[in-house]
């Protein structure tokens, strides 16, 4: 893999986006309206008398993903870069909307704001703004990363911030993203490892206080250690989807062919689908789409690292960190090795708020792609260079008046 281009080699031009990463998202993006008719049909027909009902839904977020996602290609992470500040506020207030009457409460969780008859989901946005701002704020103290008032304590407080408005809703799945989020990128720009592992050190005890003050959380963890004991509470939802995965085997029970949707198993279509591609398409299904998503953060990571500015790399970093992370977890509660979290499988689950910020973040990511420079990334190394010659020239004045002292002693 190609290490970093320096700045002062940085090209003038750019190119072409990455292309077969724009394919390899369009194939998850296509294959997940596939296992959503799947997975919905029977129950939208029973409930709401309309088979394809999630299909028209999921098939208009599509479109305007896409639309959104090549406008974003051409000039996203410029914009990021002059956006980042005001992008955070309006973030921040958004996710303290959701805790007001404003807010929308879906099955307990209030996660949601209704826009013109749409529901949003503003943790959704605080994970594309995260790694904006984050981007931004650390390529502007590249000089200072390893110090702890301006190059950690800052980055920690703002991302905590927006975490724990999350972990409020509750919304303990974005939580854990946007909290590993900071401290990947903050490792990545160069932070004090020890730092780093203080605040994981003191998140521990925090995410256990969480955990044993809420009887619901409580009764998942229960769950999660032995759902086959809770088979009919609140291990329900996991013992269902072990089954729909046990069910397909190898090759899986054919398209169209699973029995896990015809309710038994909740969330078919958004949070567990996974269990239903691996009931209906097996156990060879599940891994070519595991293996679509490792290359698409292969791919992330080969962008940020020949990106020539630290700003675009950062982005890079950022935005495949959220969706490789994402995929791992859903994927891990979906076969219960990790406590049942409110994630859904990027590109692939039911959901609008969520497949249009992660088609923002491959717009963006695509951009980074692009090369070429950032002017964030040039004027950052400029200050740089300015503050090099000008520590250079102190140097050199004691240097001189050191010599100037010695020989009047002489």
């Amino acid at each position: 893999m190609d290490g970093p281009v320096d700045h002062t080699e940085a090209p003038t031009t750019r190119g072409a986006m990455d292309q077969v990463l724009a394919a390899a998202v369009l194939l998850l993006v296509g294959f997940g309206v596939v296992m959503i008719y799947s997975s919905s049909a029977v129950y939208a027909q029973r409930n709401l008398e309309d088979a394809q009902f999630f299909l028209h839904k999921q098939m208009m977020w599509v479109g305007v993903g896409i639309a959104v996602m090549l406008a974003l290609s051409r000039f996203g992470y410029r914009a990021a870069a002059k956006l980042a500040v005001p992008l955070l506020v309006v973030t921040v207030l958004l996710l303290v909307l959701v805790m007001t009457p404003l807010g929308h409460s879906v099955n307990g969780a209030q996660r949601w704001l209704r826009v013109a008859g749409f529901t949003f989901q503003p943790g959704e946005l605080a994970k594309v703004t995260a790694v904006i701002w984050l981007s931004y704020s650390l390529t502007r103290k590249a000089t200072k990363i390893k110090t702890f008032s301006v190059g950690f304590l800052p980055h920690v407080l703002v991302a905590g911030l927006m975490t724990l408005l999350v972990f409020l809703e509750p919304d303990l799945g974005t939580a854990v993203l946007l909290g590993a989020t900071t401290l990947v990128l903050v490792f990545v720009a160069g932070g004090k490892m020890l730092y780093l592992l203080g605040a994981m050190a003191l998140a521990v005890p925090t995410v256990y206080f969480f955990i044993t003050s809420s009887p619901y959380r409580m009764a998942r963890m229960r769950a999660f250690f032995d759902p086959f004991a809770h088979r009919f509470g609140d291990g329900y939802q996991i013992t269902e989807s072990l089954l729909g995965f046990g069910a397909g085997g190898v090759w899986g029970l054919g398209l169209g062919d699973g029995r896990q949707k015809l309710f038994f198993l909740p969330e078919a279509h958004n949070d567990f689908i996974a269990s239903q591609i691996g009931e209906e398409l097996g156990f060879v299904g599940l891994c070519v789409m595991i293996a679509v998503f490792c290359f698409i953060v292969w791919r992330g990571l080969r962008i940020a690292m020949r990106n020539p500015g630290t700003f675009g790399s950062y982005l890079a970093f950022g935005v495949t960190t959220l969706i490789g992370l994402q995929a791992l977890l859903n994927l891990a509660v979906a076969l219960g090795v990790v406590p049942t979290k409110g994630l859904n499988l990027p590109f692939v689950s039911y959901g609008g708020s969520s497949l249009l910020f992660n088609m923002v973040s491959v717009g963006i990511l695509l951009d980074v792609s692009r090369g070429g420079p950032c002017p964030l990334a040039a004027r950052v190394q400029r200050e740089q260079d300015v503050a090099e010659e000008r520590e250079a020239e102190r140097q050199g004045a004691n240097r001189v008046t050191r010599r100037r002292v010695a020989a009047e002693a002489g």
